[in-house]
């Protein structure tokens, strides 16, 4: 029997109150943290081929336990309140689970943005900038915005400078948004970010053997298969760390325009060579195609790990009695119902919610604001002096045994900590240290079943010592 669908963000608030009623907290502490804030929404006129266009947008700010606040802005024909508010509640649980001091937040824009020119695409951002700015919704100490989906480094950096030119005498003004690109306050390894904090933290699951048996699974990621969906920024990147760097086999890809599945293994550099020459991944050589109108069921085929990495609600009631994978590694936001969740857990899948495990993008947006606020590029200090004592004691060693290195061997041991080695580590050392802490308290409670509502729990007592901090609950 079909259940009946719930609004994403209904589905949030369920998640909320399952993980609550573990908390013991008094209710108009839990009612403040699951509320949203702030509601802006806003239609604003943009000339476009001649004509004018009225433009609906929205900023939601869910929680202020933390300032500033953070979130994406994303660009969909999608967008409207119900789901702004859904992400921008996910936001502030995930900043809480990985320990980055911010407030949720989340803005959207409804517009398809491949439907219009880079030209008119400016305009519409420009003066939802400046929607913002009059609203006091966007600031390096107020709200910071960062890339979403339909969205990227050359929106951000049109926010920045239209922020810079509203506010001159700002000294942080680079702070006001993140993924911007490198050569304008950016940081190195934001673009990637995201994708390789699935890859840790999917790694990190995979870790823990007790976890891996209860599956049918072994611990370590070496020739597990995975099926991924959605070939945007955050799949690409987790589908190449994941082959490069995990030797993960991808034997499933859906986008768009389709689906290709190949049992044997799809290289995922060439997939996305050929999808750029031929902007399809159709006639992909090799793979099984699976049309347009069937490219959900990509979703269904077995596999160990499942991959959802584009938009909301992709696993439904009506679909999760199908999932064949072992694990459900919740790339995108919301990709799995509240009543889908109950199904797969009941059928003993491993699903590593979305709140932690897309973290990595909200994680090196706080390195890179950190970047601005300091005015000074990471490794910049201490780079050429960490080097010097390698070389030091490299020196030291080679005269105690008698033996030298080669010069590539000097190098590559000796090396100082470029931006992005500083980067990836911490981030890694995020993912890591934050999976930990939501698998102990799930362990820690026999009751509980599953990962996300030890990860709502662990946000929630997070965000509730903050309030109690302010003085405003007891």
């Amino acid at each position: 029997m079909t259940q009946p669908k719930q609004s994403f963000f209904q589905s949030v608030q369920n998640y909320f109150d399952k993980a609550a009623q573990y908390t013991k907290l008094e209710q108009g502490l839990l009612e403040q943290i699951k509320v949203c804030n702030a509601v802006y929404q806003v239609h604003f006129p943009v000339k476009v081929n001649g004509g004018v266009k009225v433009i609906e947008a929205y900023r939601v700010q869910h929680s202020h336990h933390r300032a500033p606040t953070k979130g994406g802005i994303r660009y969909s024909n999608h967008v409207n309140q119900d789901e702004v508010m859904a992400l921008a509640a996910l936001m502030s649980y995930k900043c809480a689970i990985v320990d980055v001091p911010f407030g949720g937040a989340k803005g959207g824009v409804k517009i398809n943005p491949w439907e219009y020119s880079p030209e008119v695409l400016e305009k519409i951002t420009r003066r939802y900038t400046t929607e913002l700015v009059r609203r006091n919704f966007i600031g390096p100490a107020i709200d910071v915005p960062a890339p979403d989906y339909g969205t990227g480094e050359r929106e951000m950096a049109w926010i920045m400078d239209t922020y810079r030119v509203l506010k001159g005498d700002e000294i942080d003004a680079a702070g006001c948004v993140t993924g911007k690109p490198v050569s304008q306050n950016g940081i190195r390894g934001r673009t990637e970010a995201t994708g390789r904090g699935v890859f840790y933290g999917i790694r990190e699951a995979f870790s823990f053997k007790e976890d891996m048996k209860r599956l049918g699974l072994e611990s370590g990621l070496e020739g597990k298969t995975m099926i991924i969906q959605g070939l945007g920024n955050v799949g690409s990147y987790t589908g190449m760390i994941s082959q490069d760097e995990g030797g993960i086999k991808i034997i499933g890809v859906g986008e768009v325009e389709g689906a290709v599945y190949n049992p044997k293994g799809i290289d995922i550099h060439a997939l996305m060579a050929y999808r750029k020459e031929h902007k399809t991944i159709e006639g992909f050589p090799g793979a099984q195609f699976l049309k347009k109108e069937d490219r959900e069921k990509i979703l269904e085929f077995e596999c160990d790990i499942l991959v959802p990495a584009a938009l909301e609600n992709v696993i439904n009631s009506e679909n999760a009695h199908l999932i064949k994978a072992k694990v459900i590694a919740e790339a995108a936001n919301g990709p799995t119902t509240f009543l889908a969740e109950q199904e797969l857990l009941k059928r003993g899948k491993l699903i590593i919610p979305d709140m932690y495990l897309n973290a990595g993008g909200v994680t090196v947006s706080y390195f890179e604001w950190l970047k601005n606020l300091s005015h000074m590029r990471f490794g910049r200090m201490e780079k050429r002096f960490d080097q010097q004592r390698s070389e030091d004691l490299i020196k030291t060693v080679e005269q105690m045994t008698g033996k030298s290195l080669r010069k590539e061997e000097r190098d590559q041991v000796a090396r100082g900590a470029e931006e992005i080695d500083l980067v990836r580590s911490g981030l890694e050392e995020t993912m890591i240290n934050a999976y930990q802490q939501i698998r102990e308290i799930m362990v820690q409670h026999n009751e509980l079943q599953d990962l996300r509502t030890a990860a709502f729990m662990n946000a929630i007592l997070k965000i509730s010592n903050d309030y109690q901090n302010m003085g405003i609950f007891p």
